[in-house]
């Protein structure tokens, strides 16, 4: 909204200062600046009305440290993230870009599955919220638009990679190199509507969707509905394994914030056309918007746990929770890094196996011999230390350490090609 507001003012009446609303760098870190902001000065009043209201969620009594001085913690708390994120982003973002309405509509979606989610619970003093059926329908609903948008919208598309003497060719103006925003129309005879996606670790190696409709021997035409299925799949494991992750104060949001600030950076790269070029990536035109969405969506994050860390005065409640898994899935697929997921996920992966493997496990040896068996004290994973005896700052720290490290990890397939 600001930008097409300065950009008018900067073109027609010549403003000094009003061109540097053009530069991503810019107004990604004016996102974050403002979504702190939002999260600090209205965080504490959003968390006042919630203790006015009796807005608390019920803590089952699993035998962990800490659980009594967690009764009467305010939840809802992701109504918080959503403003720090949407505000930013209506107001720094250019509106007319595809991939940014998308991710505001993705955030809203899985913002609305938790919001009702947590209302149940809290308002309608319904321990189990929101049926699972209904949860899974809502995020295959979100996996849908994603893929269609992907699929059949014709702004978006990608392009091949360029050599030396090509980029040569087209005389790129100096100026062109400085700026992060790069003009794309010189290059749309080269730009092609495509189904790939980057596979790591592997140099000029690309995964394309529709090999998998030839492969059952079936029309390249029907290759959408694949796609969908994984887009479908991705989003609701993610989704579902951010809400498992958040169990203890700050574990979440700290973890998100980690692999926000890698995507945005896949956004950045993947955005500007020489950068790309340079580190032999697929260049995905008007992408680099998406790095002024993921600053709104870093400080949302870092916002949060001036409340939500230990000792939390606020959970975020499935509002934030299935929200945040939602918005990384989104983005790990609009930016073609999907399956970096497993590595840069890599905690909320852990998260969700444990409790699989776990139930799995309890239910075989069942079966087999009549008693369950665990291989965990307690599943989600974070549970299993708390019960070792380990402090719950100390296990979110050591989780971040490792979110921290597979983020290092995945920007390093960048190079490691």
């Amino acid at each position: 909204m600001l930008y097409h507001f300065f950009t008018y003012l900067d073109q027609h009446y010549d403003f000094i200062g009003l061109g540097v609303w053009k530069y991503l760098t810019f107004r990604m870190g004016l996102a974050v600046i403002m979504s702190l902001t939002i999260s600090a000065v209205f965080g504490k009043r959003l968390i006042n009305a919630l203790h006015k209201m009796q807005v608390s969620e019920t803590i089952r009594n699993l035998g962990l440290a800490g659980e009594e001085a967690k009764k009467g913690t305010p939840t809802m708390g992701g109504l918080i993230m959503l403003g720090a994120i949407l505000i930013p982003t209506l107001l720094l973002a250019r509106l007319n870009n595809v991939y940014v309405l998308l991710m505001i509509v993705v955030t809203i979606m899985t913002g609305l599955i938790g919001f009702i989610d947590d209302y149940i619970k809290v308002f309608k003093k319904d321990k189990e919220g929101l049926s699972g059926r209904f949860k899974i329908l809502g995020q295959i609903l979100v996996g849908v638009v994603v893929a269609l948008t992907l699929y059949f919208n014709k702004s978006v598309v990608t392009t091949h990679h360029y050599s030396t003497s090509e980029i040569k060719t087209y005389n790129l103006d100096t100026n062109l190199m400085k700026s992060t925003v790069i003009n794309c129309q010189k290059f749309y005879q080269n730009n092609e509507k495509s189904l790939k996606t980057t596979i790591p670790f592997f140099k000029s190696s690309e995964f394309d969707y529709q090999s998998i409709s030839t492969f059952f021997g079936l029309n390249a035409k029907y290759s959408w509905i694949f796609f969908t299925l994984i887009v479908i799949f991705i989003i609701t494991a993610v989704s579902n394994g951010a809400n498992i992750t958040d169990g203890i104060d700050g574990l979440a949001a700290g973890t998100s914030a980690i692999i926000g600030t890698t995507l945005g950076l896949f956004a950045f790269v993947s955005g500007n056309y020489l950068l790309a070029n340079y580190l032999n990536i697929m260049y995905i035109p008007y992408l680099g918007e998406l790095f002024v969405f993921a600053g709104a969506f870093v400080g949302a994050c870092i916002g949060f746990l001036w409340y939500n860390s230990y000792p939390a005065q606020v959970f975020m409640g499935d509002t934030g929770s299935l929200m945040l898994g939602g918005v990384i899935a989104a983005l790990a697929i609009i930016i073609r890094k999907e399956l970096l997921i497993p590595i840069l996920c890599g905690v909320f992966l852990i998260e969700n196996l444990s409790v699989i493997i776990q139930v799995g496990y309890f239910k075989y040896t069942k079966k087999r011999f009549g008693v369950g068996q665990r291989v965990f004290l307690m599943s989600p994973i974070h549970h299993h230390f708390q019960k070792r005896g380990f402090h719950e700052a100390k296990i979110v720290t050591r989780f971040w350490i490792i979110g921290i490290i597979l983020a290092i990890l995945s920007i390093i397939t960048l190079k490691l090609r």
